[in-house]
């Protein structure tokens, strides 16, 4: 008996040490566990919580927050008392005794997450609250409560009372994408944190357990019990007085956000610049790294020129509406003037039911540098993000004529050459492209394309003038002024297709440009940014430059990350570019862009309007400044027995803008470039005018290029 009792206690010993080894190595492998899923504490030395990027126009002013959570780094002693005393009465009122977290608070929770049978108790520190803000989920777990408690030890181990303090507040989240106090003071007062009052400060503490329920702009009501109840507790703790709590109670609440983000100018150039930033320092950096950018933009330009396109295609839109036709400049050969039947104008076409609203797009850029100051991609932002000044591909029109009249200025072409304003055919032999007969009338021409027109292997193209008049001969710069078809098709014909997009690709036009001589009228498709940046390199003496957007980056330390350095490329002689410029000037002066004459500046510009008037253009361009306008149907939409619009028309509203941009500006004109010469001529014949013709004009012309008879 004995003998088995000795056996009995040796195994109930050796079973003993057995469950204890396997307690023990159970404890140590839960241990690892827990420890395997904490990050070093020391990282908290570096811990930089995401910070807002911060966009300013080009005179510093902040006109964009780049932010998934609002939040701004602030020291402890900027952060008003009232603040930091209202945290700590009500949400850790021994903030500053415990070790890093309440035995008291963990046995409460315990015993009511036993009863509740759930992990739903709160009872964390500021420490542990901090802790599972910077390095933990929020998902209510035991495992993750042990981890919680453990790092608020090591945090409260390694830092000061005040330095945990300090991180609490400026990453707490308070709601409205509002991270930290600073951000929330901003959001819900429209105040730097600094200026916040006893009551606003209650609000705020307020907020922590519950930031959507107790949000005063959603539920006004329970956020005010809840900001008098944060300052009963600050009353109770004697962090105030009964006459400050009296005060604070009386308070207003809060009634709307500080910032209305859809009333804000420029959303269309931001969304260009965040689509740059992203792709060269990814999206995390722009949207948590706290970078500063230095932008082009000129704010208040762009406010008003947003507000000015608005009105007059809102205008324009009931005249659409009404089925009316505008009054058209009697200079502008490019419209198509129709008057209303009496049926038209007691019968309105109604906009909801048939006419979409017009879209517009705008932009103005420094002619030297390539700064944009002014990028409109459209009517409001917020129906549609699509840009159609960087976006959009649209017909240029007769835009695109000056690329054809800088190939036929250098191939030896003066802006007094005689060149052809007649009717020319056009067949196609299933290869290239050819003209047919060029000293046939009208009449001979319309004979001889009936054989083509028979034959399936043939397509026939017969340009016309606007109003299908033509004069026949008339010099290269009336041809421009008046925007004549005739003489452009019949100028690329004689300069070669290739050549005329030898010209565009120098000047900056990257869009595909079809091997037709309708080139000439601009049947390609172009975006404005570069239509604009390309017609901009004439007006700069020949040299191109890229628009461009951005100054500067800088890192949330002030660190430089990039700076804009201007890249500037000759692609035309100086001499071909100003006599082009030349000639664009008398389209404001005399031509299809008579209505910017108004502004009394030196001004070069082009019209531009597409078949059945879908796409209406307008670029000009002083010495320091260009802009481009276009206006036109998103779904290409063309109302031919509403209203008539062309390139005029939008030239009006180009003109309503600048004259706000240049009125700062010099009003100086172009510079006349070594090589140039001035002499009289006869604006009909394109010869030496003799000193009693009235009608006589000053021309340019390369040195030696000049007409040498009467």
């Amino acid at each position: 008996m004995g003998q088995k009792r000795i056996i009995f206690s040796k195994l109930f010993i050796i079973g003993s040490l057995a469950g204890l080894a396997v307690l023990i190595l159970g404890s140590a492998v839960f241990m690892r566990y827990i420890l395997s899923g904490l990050p070093p504490v020391y990282e908290m030395e570096e811990y930089t919580p995401s910070l807002t990027t911060k966009v300013y126009d080009r005179n510093n002013e902040l006109i964009h927050e780049f932010s998934i959570e609002k939040r701004n780094m602030v020291p402890l002693e900027e952060i008003p008392v009232d603040l930091q005393n209202a945290v700590v009465a009500m949400e850790d009122r021994n903030f500053f005794s415990h070790p890093g977290f309440s035995l008291r608070g963990i046995g409460r929770a315990l015993l009511s997450d036993m009863r509740t049978g759930s992990a739903k108790q709160g009872a964390s520190t500021l420490t542990q609250q901090l802790s599972r803000g910077v390095f933990l989920t929020q998902e209510k777990k035991l495992i993750r409560k042990i981890r919680e408690i453990i790092l608020a030890v090591q945090i409260e181990h390694r830092f000061s009372k005040r330095e945990i303090l300090q991180l609490y507040l400026n990453q707490i989240y308070l709601g409205s994408g509002s991270y930290g106090v600073k951000a929330a003071a901003k959001k819900y007062f429209d105040k730097d944190l600094s200026d916040i009052t006893t009551g606003e400060a209650a609000l705020l503490v307020g907020l922590i357990p519950a930031p959507g329920r107790y949000n005063p702009f959603a539920n006004p009501a329970i956020a005010q019990q809840r900001r008098d109840l944060v300052l009963d507790v600050m009353r109770e703790q004697n962090y105030i007085t009964e006459e400050e709590l009296a005060v604070a109670k009386q308070e207003p609440m809060p009634v709307k956000p500080s910032q209305v983000e859809e009333n804000k100018p420029g959303r269309y150039f931001i969304e260009h610049i965040r689509r740059i930033l992203e792709f060269k320092y990814g999206t995390d950096a722009v949207w948590k790294a706290g970078l500063n950018i230095y932008t082009t933009l000129d704010i208040h330009q762009q406010k008003m020129a947003e507000e000015t396109m608005n009105k007059f295609l809102s205008e324009f839109d009931e005249q659409v509406a009404k089925g009316l036709g505008i009054e058209i400049d009697p200079n502008d050969t490019e419209a198509e003037v129709s008057q209303p039947t009496d049926e038209e104008e007691t019968a309105p076409v109604n906009p909801s039911e048939q006419a979409p609203r017009l879209q517009g797009a705008f932009m103005a850029r420094d002619v030297k540098s390539g700064a944009v100051r002014v990028l409109i991609g459209g009517r409001e932002y917020d129906e549609s993000k699509f840009n159609r000044a960087t976006q959009a591909k649209r017909q240029p029109g007769s835009s695109f004529k000056p690329y054809v009249w800088m190939a036929a200025l250098q191939k030896g072409y003066t802006p007094a050459t005689l060149v052809k304003d007649l009717s020319t055919m056009f067949y196609y032999d299933g290869r290239n492209w050819h003209a047919f007969d060029e000293n046939a009338d009208l009449y001979s021409l319309d004979l001889a394309k009936q054989s083509f027109i028979s034959s399936k292997d043939f397509n026939v193209w017969v340009p016309q003038n606007y109003g299908g008049k033509s004069e026949g001969w008339v010099t290269l710069r009336k041809g421009l002024e008046k925007s004549k078809n005739l003489v452009a098709v019949n100028l690329i014909d004689a300069v070669g297709i290739p050549e005329v997009i030898r010209v565009a690709r120098k000047a900056g036009i990257t869009a595909n440009l079809p091997r037709v001589p309708a080139l000439a009228l601009g049947v390609s498709v172009v975006q404005m940014d570069e239509h604009l940046a390309a017609l901009t390199t004439f007006a700069n003496g020949g040299i191109h430059t890229d628009n461009y957007y951005i100054e500067r980056v800088e890192d949330a330390n002030g660190r430089i990350l990039e700076q804009h350095i201007p890249v500037e490329q000759e692609q035309f002689s100086p001499q071909h570019s100003y006599l082009l410029i030349n000639m664009m000037k008398g389209v404001v002066q005399r031509g299809s862009g008579a209505y910017v004459n108004r502004l009394g500046r030196n001004i070069a510009g082009k019209t531009g309007t597409t078949q059945s008037h879908r796409d209406m253009w307008f670029v000009g361009m002083t010495p320091h400044t260009s802009a481009a306008a276009w206006m036109g149907y998103d779904d290409d939409t063309s109302y031919e027995n509403a209203a008539k619009f062309t390139g005029s028309t939008t030239a009006r509203w180009w003109t309503a803008i600048m004259e706000q941009i240049l009125k700062d500006e010099p009003n100086d004109d172009f510079a006349v470039p070594e090589g140039i010469s001035f002499a009289y001529v006869n604006p009909l014949t394109g010869k030496l005018a003799t000193p009693a013709e009235r009608n006589k004009m000053l021309e340019a012309f390369i040195s030696g290029t000049e007409p040498q008879s009467f």
